[in-house]
């Protein structure tokens, strides 16, 4: 997605929580819900648990789909092309998954910071 200067939007931080809805997800994502179904049945890579009729995806399974969203809108790729990239390139997607969690962790740990800075001390 783009701002209004044109420029990519940046996509929200994923919450420190074990497991996220199809809804969150989709929020979290920039995804409408009807397209994550639809790259599960694209992507063997993308299987979210299921308890009853319930999706329940983790984080790793968020990181996933925003290297799919990437590959698809921002890169260009056709499904199949994202799929053999996805195959193809497991090494570089690993380095890629661990430059994600950290910026994810730094973000996290900056909102820690803000939120000890506005703490009076004694």
């Amino acid at each position: 997605m783009q701002d209004e200067s044109g420029q990519q939007a940046e996509l929200p931080v994923i919450p420190g929580k074990r497991y996220f809805t199809i809804g969150e997800v989709s929020e979290l994502c920039q995804v409408k819900s009807h397209v994550l179904r639809y790259w599960e049945q694209e992507f063997s890579k993308l299987k979210p648990v299921r308890r009853g009729n319930r999706r329940y995806y983790r984080r790793q399974d968020v990181l996933l789909i925003r290297q799919i969203r990437s590959l698809l809108y921002e890169q260009r790729y056709t499904i199949d092309g994202a799929r053999a990239h996805l195959k193809g390139e497991t090494q570089k997607q690993d380095t890629s998954k661990y430059n994600q969690l950290i910026r994810q962790m730094i973000a996290e740990l900056e909102d820690v910071l803000d939120t000890l800075d506005g703490i009076p001390r004694s």
